[in-house]
This record gives structure tokens, C-alpha cells and sequence, in this order.
């Protein structure tokens, strides 16, 4: 589900896991894998770079010196004109292709991570990035530092612990667990990285039976913007590691390492597709809503409506446990939906398979995207219509609550435990439609809220959602804040959306 996204900046990968999973086990589409988006264009949405720190911050002045940080890196270091930049420097949405930062450094130690914030704090943006997916392009800093972490990406997984390296891919965490006999709730995006999924929450489709990915952080490894290497856990920085649990990426500091506490693999995960026919999405959708409720955590599903007209609907999803299980629960869908299924397709398959099967394309993609929040029950006519005529988009609506509502809402930075479900607008976008495509995710963006669907997921990072701190992070942001300015005094991490800014 959650593309969430790159280390840096959240955003990507799960909707191409949602969408996938309401389509047939033999419908591979090439969707975006991640996912939040309205009105305005986003073609700058990084802050200009400094040309010095400001007064008073007791942080050097000046450019950095290029040669001196080169010379401390175990890693590389491209600048401009130089082979591999042009390559290094693209995050996963080409949409931001056209962005360029002074440098990216490709690091490998926790002391290069170091070496790289104490070079240019102060003098250039700084942008951690894992697996780059960031919908804003914000992993991705015009003029700025990308600071890639991808090399710091081993799956250590020992007993129930597992310690993962800030820039692993989830296909490639999911394969380590899985080896180990262990699970962890988390994205769909084969190439989202760790980091990212994990600081802005972490839906999946194990979310109603197991959490968030964020819930199962035991602590972290950390460095802020004076350049100390910190670990936040429970019982060490304690503030700090509320907030990176759903404070979203890139706010407080540079994650390294993250250690997770894991489940036991599920024996049997059964997943399923639903296609309904055409034209019958507001009938289907008031029924999912009430029956999501009702389900057993064991059940995650999501629903999606593709744009056009007319409007096409289908359910899918995860079953913790057999297919004769599963039966009874989507019957009890099926009666009350007005429409009886055109294709069905249910599959039981090991952890493994199960991921693997929700996994989209690695392929990069263009495209703008959004997201809102669905509390209470939204009018589901209302929400079908802004979808009509939309040709290419799609809203992916994922079932929330179980597990995801154990915790208190200021338990951790993650606000959203109350949400039913969450709703990601992605609508494919080139440079020359970019501008069209933004004002049409922004129109429906307020067609949902209209509908009754507020807030937003922060790993659907959108540079135009209205009231966007509210929206992210609800009563959670004062907190965040005071947090990020006792790590990051200087705003050193700063950024569209970040939560000084």
C-alpha cells in the first residue's frame, strides 16, 4: 500500500499494490507503487538553497567544500557533468526529472551519513533518500545534497528482532523475513525503501491484523543535523522516537538502521479479486464501508474506482487464514453490494507469495497523486462522481482500523487511528499535462472532502493539500514541531512540508 516512499521524503509505492489487488491474480498492471495531491502545479517545490547559514546559528558559511567532503566518503560523490549523475540524481517519479542538486553522495557507513551533514549544513538543502518514491519529488532537491542511502541495506533478522538497513527495498525485506520464518506489516512497492514506509506510518495489507510498520519499531539509529550519530527508542531519546513514528520522513534527522519487533509468519494468506460490472461503484462502495467494519482483523481488503464512464469498481485483499474462511466473509459483501461479481478470483498462497503477489511494477513512473481520510462512513454517490469522465484515474481506497486502532492517536506521530480507510487519487501525468492533471486531482481531492472524506496520509505527500499539517498529522503536529526544532534548531532538514516550515 504505502509507497511510502523514499528515506528522505515519504510517498510511493502502494498503489500499485492496491491496485493490483483488485484485479486478477493474472492482471500485472504497470502502476505507480506508491501514492496525496490537489490544485496547484508542484514544478518547484524544494526551497531555494541558502548561499549561507543564516545569523547567528553558530553553522558555517559559505559553499561546502566539494573536494574536502569527497575525500572523507567510503562512498562516491556526484556532482554535475560528472558519469552517473544524470542517473543518480532521478528519484522514481519522472515527473521531477527536470530537478537538479549540486551533489549525491552514495554512502555506505553511518560516518559518511556524518561526514556528508556536517560538509553542508547550513549551505544546501539536505535530502535523505532510500528508495526515492517521494510524490513530491522532495527526495530530490534543486540545488540541494542528496544524501542516498541505499547501501546501507541489510536484513538482519535474528529470533523476532529484525535490524534493517535505512536504504533496503521491500522486496528484498520481505525476502529476508520470510527465510527467517518472520513477518512484518509493511508496503507493497517492491523498490520503496524501508526508511520512508516506515516514517510516515506504514499501511499494508497486513495492517488490520498486525499495525503499522511504525508500530513495530523497537528503536533507531539516527543522525540529526549537528552531525551525532543518536539512537531513539523507548528508553533512549524518547521524543525522537515518537516522532518517527508517523512524523513523517526527512524531519529530524537521517535514519540509518531501524530495528523492528517481527511476528511469526502466517502459514496461509489468502488473497482474492472482485470485479464488478461497470456502473455499479456507489452500491458497492456504501457496502464495503459498513462491511469493512464488521470484518474480522484477519481481513484487510481495499476497494478501487477507476475513472471513466462509466466508472469501474473492484474489491481485493489479504485473509489471514484458509480460503473456506475467507468465503463467508465476502459473501456477507457480495449480499448487501446491489451487484453480484463478474470475476472472482481467490488464491492461498505462504508470506512470500503472498507479497509478491500485491507487487506492481519497479518500473519508474509520472504521475500526480493525493490522498484523504474516511473516519465515518463518506456518501458513497458522491464519491463515485467525482471519479465520472476521469479517464486514467484511479482512487484506491484501503481498509483501516483492526490493529491500526490499538494505540491511542498520540501514542505515536501516526494520527490517523480512528481512519476506516484511506483514499490515494493517483492519475497517471507528463510534463505537458502536469498542469491539467494537478487541477484534476485537486478538484476531486475536494470532491472528497465534500463527500465527507478530510485529513490526509502523510506518505502520500502532496505540496497543495489544503491545511496539510492538520491534515498529516492533526492534533500530533505542535508536538512535532517542538520535537524537530530540539533535533534540528536551524531547520538544516528543511523542505516544502516539513514540519517547521
Amino acid at each position: 500500500m504505502d509507497s511510502e516512499h523514499d528515506q528522505g521524503r515519504p510517498g510511493v509505492r502502494r498503489r500499485t499494490f492496491l491496485r493490483i489487488a483488485g484485479v486478477s491474480a493474472a492482471g500485472a498492471v504497470a502502476a505507480a507503487c506508491g501514492p496525496e495531491k490537489p490544485a496547484a502545479p508542484v514544478a518547484s517545490t524544494a526551497p531555494a538553497p541558502p548561499t549561507s547559514a543564516p545569523s547567528g546559528t553558530g553553522l558555517p558559511t559559505g559553499p561546502p567544500n566539494w573536494d574536502d567532503l569527497r575525500s572523507k566518503l567510503t562512498g562516491s560523490l556526484l556532482r554535475p557533468g560528472t558519469d552517473g549523475y544524470d542517473t543518480a540524481r532521478h528519484g522514481f517519479n519522472q515527473l521531477f526529472d527536470g530537478n537538479n542538486p549540486v551533489a549525491v553522495a552514495t554512502v555506505s557507513s553511518v560516518a559518511d551519513v556524518q561526514a556528508c551533514v556536517r560538509a553542508t549544513a547550513g549551505r544546501v538543502t539536505i535530502a535523505a533518500r532510500s528508495g526515492g518514491h517521494s510524490y513530491a519529488g522532495y527526495s530530490v532537491p534543486v540545488g540541494g545534497l542528496v544524501i542516498d542511502v541505499a547501501a546501507l541495506n541489510k536484513v538482519d533478522v535474528q529470533g523476532g528482532k529484525a535490524v534493517i538497513g535505512a536504504g533496503a527495498k521491500l522486496k528484498d525485506v520481505y525476502a529476508g523475513l520470510a527465510r527467517a520464518g518472520r513477518a512484518l506489516p509493511a508496503g507493497s512497492c517492491p523498490t520503496v525503501g524501508i526508511a520512508g514506509l516506515t516514517l510516515g506510518g506504514g499501511i499494508g495489507v497486513l495492517a488490520r491484523k498486525y499495525g503499522l510498520t511504525c508500530d513495530h519499531l523497537s528503536s533507531a539509529q539516527v543522525v540529526t543535523a549537528d552531525g551525532r550519530a543518536l539512537t531513539a527508542s523507548a528508553n533512549s531519546e524518547p521524543d525522537l522516537f515518537w516522532a518517527l513514528r508517523g512524523g513523517g520522513g526527512g524531519n529530524f534527522g537521517v535514519v540509518t538502521e531501524f530495528t523492528f519487533d517481527t511476528d511469526p509468519a502466517p502459514q496461509e494468506l489468502t488473497v482474492f479479486s472482485l470485479h464488478f460490472p461497470a456502473g455499479s461503484g456507489a452500491g458497492v462502495l456504501a457496502a464495503w464501508q459498513q462491511w469493512i467494519a464488521a470484518m474480522p482483523p484477519e481481513l484487510w481488503a481495499n476497494l478501487v474506482l477507476s475513472g471513466g464512464s462509466p466508472v469501474q469498481c473492484r474489491v481485493g485483499g489479504c485473509y489471514v487464514g484458509g480460503a473456506a474462511g475467507l468465503t463467508t466473509l465476502l459473501n456477507n459483501l457480495t449480499t448487501n453490494a446491489g451487484a453480484r461479481p463478474t470475476q472472482r478470483v481467490v488464491k492461498t498462497l505462504d508470506y512470500l507469495g503472498a507479497m509478491k503477489y500485491f507487487e506492481g511494477s519497479s518500473n519508474r513512473q509520472s504521475f500526480v497523486a493525493s490522498s484523504r481520510m474516511i473516519t465515518a462512513p463518506v456518501d458513497a454517490a458522491k464519491v463515485v462522481a467525482v471519479a465520472d469522465g476521469r479517464q486514467g484515474m484511479d482512487l484506491l481506497i484501503d481498509g483501516l482500523g483492526g490493529a491500526v486502532a490499538g494505540p491511542a492517536k498520540d501514542a505515536t506521530a501516526f494520527w490517523h487511528r480512528d481512519a476506516l480507510a484511506s483514499v490515494q487519487v493517483y492519475a497517471p501525468a507528463t510534463a505537458k499535462t502536469r498542469t491539467k492533471v494537478t487541477q484534476a486531482v485537486g478538484d476531486v481531492v475536494a470532491g472528497l472532502a465534500a463527500a465527507g472524506a478530510g485529513g490526509g496520509y502523510v506518505n502520500y505527500i502532496d505540496p497543495a493539500l489544503p491545511d496539510w499539517k492538520t491534515a498529516y498529522y492533526g492534533d500530533n503536529a505542535k508536538r512535532l514541531q517542538d520535537v524537530a526544532k530540539k533535533y534540528d534548531p536551524y531547520n538544516v532538514f528543511r523542505f516544502g512540508q516539513g514540519v517547521v516550515s
